[in-house]
């Protein structure tokens, strides 16, 4: 990796020229970095005392060019495809469960799952190696749940991964969907591909799980409605699945884009 890969820590006077120069030195435009306020600075008395600013900066995850190029027209056949056969993508129900992504018929027939495991894990190596980052790509197949077939998972192991997992998994659900349509490209069907990297998305699964029975816990000693922060479609989904058979709690989705939770109300 670059130095460019990784995060800086930059002080200035104040914060917008802790930001700039922090820019200055990765050489990236601010919409490719995602910036953290250490410590806002201070002005002191007279100039005695005065602090200054100090800002983390962190390169997003972006594509070269040339393989940015070719994936977006990946994206505008696969999008093509997919309105062709009429895929229907719900994001959720309005209560409490969360519906998920609903395929065709002709999407589930049995392929050769061997050749679409090696297949999928080449392209993803072969993109990371292209965006500079060093890792070991595993494929396996897991458990099918009911009316699903058994879900491709690759897992990327390595070292200073987290470039490739992003503020709450975000890098990470991105790279997903761009995999599933790299994926979709060759093989010409739907399939359920996850991407992981260090095992993240199973703990980030289980803390989630915890979280919400320990909410559950306070609704109900309490006996008042409990909201968790925003969260994406997946993960709301994940807390409504851990307490759909709670004697003591319903959960319901609230807000709009990316505002929307779930709330744990009391019976």
């Amino acid at each position: 990796m670059t130095s460019a890969d990784k995060s800086v820590e930059i002080h200035g006077r104040n914060i917008e020229t802790a930001i700039d120069n922090g820019l200055a030195e990765l050489g990236l435009r601010r919409d490719q970095v995602d910036i953290e306020v250490l410590h806002p600075g201070s002005r002191g008395v007279l100039g005695i005392g005065a602090e200054d600013a100090i800002v983390r900066l962190t390169p997003r995850l972006q594509l070269p060019t040339v393989e940015g190029e070719r994936i977006r027209r990946v994206e505008e056949e696969i999008a093509e495809e997919v309105a062709a056969e009429e895929i229907v993508v719900v994001e959720e129900a309005a209560e409490p469960e969360e519906a998920v992504a609903v395929a065709p018929e002709a999407a589930m027939e049995e392929v050769g799952s061997e050749e679409t495991s090696a297949l999928a894990q080449n392209l993803l190596s072969y993109l990371l190696d292209h965006l500079g980052v060093q890792a070991q790509v595993m494929a396996r197949y897991g458990a099918a749940e009911e009316g699903e077939e058994p879900p491709l998972t690759l897992d990327v192991v390595g070292k200073d991964l987290g470039i490739l997992i992003g503020r709450r998994g975000e890098t990470l659900a991105s790279l997903q969907f761009l995999m599933r349509l790299m994926v979709n490209n060759h093989i010409h069907r739907w399939i359920n591909l996850v991407v992981d990297v260090e095992g993240y998305k199973a703990r980030r699964e289980r803390m989630l799980r915890e979280l919400a029975l320990r909410m559950a816990e306070r609704a109900v000693a309490t006996g008042r409605v409990v909201a968790l922060e925003a969260m994406p479609a997946r993960e709301r989904r994940l807390v409504h699945v851990a307490l759909r058979d709670h004697p003591d709690v319903t959960t319901q989705s609230i807000g709009e884009g990316e505002g929307r939770k779930v709330t744990i109300i009391p019976r």
